[in-house]
């Protein structure tokens, strides 16, 4: 989708520092970051949100999302106390780029917030 900000991260259209790539995701900081560490992990395929996926995206893109995720988790030194990993879908969801991403959050003792 040609104005959609994380595709345009995705191209290298838009300069970010790439903390992680493959042929399938990206991965970069989060500009407004909620937490000391605050990630993002997108496909490079322009996928609107998780109720879009495919059976084959499931199938075949998750577990990359996933990988790149883990490979983050111990980059970041978040595995020995914990992290959370959140993906909003939808606009009631709180989804406010229309384009499927996973945050990952950590570096400090994380609140539980579902309100």
């Amino acid at each position: 989708m040609s104005d959609c900000i994380f595709c345009k991260i995705a191209k290298g259209e838009i300069p970010s520092e790439l903390l992680y790539e493959n042929q399938h995701v990206v991965a970069f900081k989060d500009i407004n970051p909620q937490a000391p560490i605050h990630l993002l992990v997108i496909p490079k395929e322009h996928i609107p949100s998780a109720t879009d996926l495919t059976a084959i995206q499931i199938k075949e893109l998750i577990p990359e999302i996933f990988t790149a995720i883990h490979h983050l988790v111990k980059e970041f030194n978040l595995d020995s106390k914990g992290y959370r990993i959140v993906n909003n879908c939808g606009q009631f969801g709180g989804q406010s780029v229309t384009h499927l991403h996973f945050h990952i959050l950590g570096g400090q003792q994380l609140q539980l917030s579902l309100g």
